[in-house]
């Protein structure tokens, strides 16, 4: 292809459209034309491409939206990217899936090219990171260790992380090793409190559990989370009269009762050791609790959005419905769900 000339992506996908050089190496820097719709022969070429669009965008002349994005700036779009992915799997949309892993792939190449911009790294050294982090936790594979089940390949990934923490610890200056030695020494360094709250608390726990710090069983988690409610309903008692009381109707906080801010402290201090015993659970029998909520949230979702189409029917909405009659639609619902989840296996041909 000359350089410098534009190639003009096929108007439709049809399979006997003329077909398009290959890019034969890396594709132009910001000052030059991207070559639109060119076909590519290799992942590595198409990698190289979104690199270099994403370069473009934020050159001088690009978009200037991009050009003044920061890293604080894009982060709520990694996050919202990232849930979005996980609502494509839950929802096993394979095509949609596609296109949010892009999206989602789109952040690291934007901020690995903010970081180049100001020297501080490159996507090349992101890519070396990651080859080098997925062969040296894998030494069962690119090694001579030995590890025949996913037990004891997790064994030897946590004992390999351990090393990899205090190697990190090694590197620490001595300037910065009093400010920080405390939390440089514990094995719950480099659990970032800027994830989930939920995964928050199943990494600490996970940790934590492989320093022995766990319960023997899941019937002593059991036994917690009872000792936990016990001690909410202990608090309560000090809740003001009549107690604790569903909110009114209509805008949310209205008819709320005016709770002492000591008790309130002590309330959601509780009720978050009930949410931490619960993660426990959840970690104890292989569940992401993320993902349980996540998926009960899209259930209730789901059941009450059926509820107000019943009452849509008759002319009314939700907020104009008898708690009874909300109560009986509510169980219809359920009752709905599981004609509809049995049906096909009664259908299914002998």
């Amino acid at each position: 292809m000359p350089k410098g000339r534009l190639a003009r992506a096929p108007e439709s996908q049809d399979i006997h459209a003329p077909i398009i050089p290959a890019c034969s190496r890396a594709l132009p820097p910001d000052s030059t034309l991207i070559y639109i719709g060119c076909r590519m022969s290799s992942t590595g070429e198409r990698f190289e491409r979104a690199v270099a669009i994403m370069e473009r965008l934020r050159a001088p002349g690009g978009c200037p939206w991009d050009r003044e994005q920061t890293f604080d700036s894009i982060k709520p779009y990694t996050l919202e990217e990232t849930y979005e992915v996980l609502e494509a799997i839950d929802n096993r949309d394979w095509p949609e899936l596609a296109g949010e892993l892009g999206d989602l792939l789109l952040q690291v190449l934007f901020y690995a090219e903010m970081a180049n911009e100001q020297s501080s790294f490159s996507i090349d050294d992101v890519l070396d990171r990651l080859s080098s982090k997925l062969i040296n936790r894998h030494p069962h594979v690119f090694g001579d260790v030995k590890a025949d089940t996913s037990a004891e390949v997790k064994r030897n990934w946590e004992a390999l992380k351990v090393e990899e923490r205090k190697k990190r610890q090694a590197d620490v200056t001595e300037g910065d090793a009093a400010a920080t030695k405390e939390q440089k020494q514990s094995i719950l360094a480099g659990v970032s409190s800027a994830m989930p709250s939920l995964l928050e608390a199943s990494k600490l726990s996970s940790r934590a559990a492989q320093a022995g710090f766990d319960w023997p069983n899941v019937e002593g988690l059991f036994d917690k989370l009872t000792e936990e409610t016990n001690e909410l309903r202990e608090e309560l008692k000090e809740f003001p009269a009549p107690g604790p009381r569903p909110q009114g109707r209509g805008m949310a906080g209205s008819g709320r009762t005016v709770v002492p801010e000591d008790l309130q402290a002590r309330l959601e201090d509780e009720v978050g050791d009930l949410f931490f015993v619960l993660v426990n659970i959840a970690r104890y029998l292989s569940v992401d609790p993320e993902s349980a909520l996540r998926k009960s949230n899209r259930k209730f979702k789901r059941r009450f959005q059926w509820v107000e189409a019943r009452l849509h029917e008759s002319g009314r909405p939700a907020d104009q419905a008898p708690m009874e009659e909300l109560e009986s639609l509510w169980q219809q619902a359920k009752a709905h769900e599981r004609d509809k989840s049995e049906k096909p296996a009664e259908e299914k041909p002998a």
